[in-house]
């Protein structure tokens, strides 16, 4: 159990790096707080190819000075002539790129469900691809936190919670945002993390995914496993 534990917190970890990554850069911050080399780290742990490309984010923001960065994230995803990669979902899910539309409404209403107020950073609209990346994160520690007290039940809700809205939003938009972005900078960091995010979008599922509601419903109607027992299948991870 440990041992996927620590899987799993890595994971969770994965999306906080890249949410920050999505963020206005600040060159200092991301050098001190070691946040590429963390990304990195974590990322050879759980998705090898993707350390690949943030690997290649820690050698080109050597190359680049902070104003440099502000300058192509500005004219990445802010404007002011028109955004070359908008990095709100709703424009890739509903068809008429604007921002707020109805995808935009259902994940506020799961960001609420989980009790939490408006969006997760509330600097940013609910569907901002850094927003959506830390609740990634938070259904993660949720995850984490069920297991830690060996309740399969909520840990199973946490990773269902996870695969739909990964499901129904983060792998169905980032790719073509992330692709935007490939096609319209010549920035080696910003290359690179597109590259890093929708590769580790893709592939990244939790280690716990294996269980089910209806598995653990079943076991328990026969007698052989309650929400607080593991799983022979987890077991095996000690």
């Amino acid at each position: 159990m440990e041992e996927m534990i620590l899987r799993e917190r890595t994971r969770g970890d994965c999306y906080r790096f890249l949410s920050a990554c999505f963020c206005q850069p600040e060159k200092n911050v991301f050098q001190e707080e070691k946040l590429l080399q963390n990304l990195t780290n974590s990322l050879h742990r759980i998705c090898p190819e993707a350390a690949l490309f943030s690997a290649s984010m820690e050698e080109s923001i050597l190359k680049c000075g902070n104003e440099e960065l502000l300058v192509e994230y500005s004219r990445l995803f802010l404007g002011p002539f028109g955004v070359i990669a908008p990095p709100y979902g709703s424009v890739y899910l509903d068809g008429e790129r604007r921002v707020m539309g109805e995808s935009t409404m259902e994940v506020l209403r799961r960001y609420r469900n989980e009790g939490l107020s408006g969006s997760v950073d509330s600097r940013e609209l609910p569907d901002h691809v850094a927003v959506e990346l830390e609740f990634m994160s938070y259904l993660v520690f949720k995850e984490i936190e069920a297991l830690e007290t060996s309740d399969l039940r909520a840990a199973a809700e946490a990773v269902e919670k996870q695969e739909r809205f990964s499901g129904e939003f983060l792998r169905r938009w980032i790719p073509p945002f992330c692709e935007r972005i490939k096609e319209n900078s010549e920035n080696g960091f910003y290359t690179a993390l597109a590259q890093c995010a929708s590769t580790f979008i893709g592939s990244s599922r939790p280690v716990t995914g294996s269980f089910s509601l209806s598995n653990m419903a079943s076991s328990d109607r026969d007698g052989n496993a309650s929400s607080k027992t593991i799983p022979s299948r987890i077991r095996e991870t000690r």
